[in-house]
């Protein structure tokens, strides 16, 4: 059975930092590829970064490029988020995500966090 377990998120001043952790478990996750997600109230979910578990490229949406990093560590079979300047409208429930093909079918819980002004 595939778990995601988000933690880190909290509130943060502007301008401040936080690192997402995701802790995988229930695979081998190494053909995978990690994505994390986020939603704010009354928005969809929209995508954040994602990487091959494995190594090699990584992806961001263009409004966390140069302040988000996405990485992973094999041996706590864990995956990162770093955020660096946040700013308000980061303000979101973040989500932690697997996929094998096209489509992201595992999915963590969620964790909140909140960038005030």
């Amino acid at each position: 059975q595939v778990q995601l377990i988000e933690s880190g998120g909290r509130l943060v001043q502007a301008g401040g930092s936080l690192r997402l952790s995701c802790a995988a478990s229930g695979r081998t996750f190494s053909s995978y590829t990690m994505g994390w997600f986020r939603q704010a109230p009354g928005k969809e979910r929209e995508f954040v970064a994602s990487m091959r578990w494995s190594g090699g490229s990584t992806n961001y949406a263009d409004s966390v490029k140069g302040r988000f990093t996405i990485s992973r560590d094999n041996v706590k079979n864990t995956v990162y988020l770093q955020m660096n300047s946040l700013k308000p409208e980061d303000t979101a429930v973040y989500y932690c995500a697997a996929r094998l093909t096209s489509d992201y079918r595992y999915w963590g819980q969620g964790t909140q966090v909140t960038v005030s002004s």
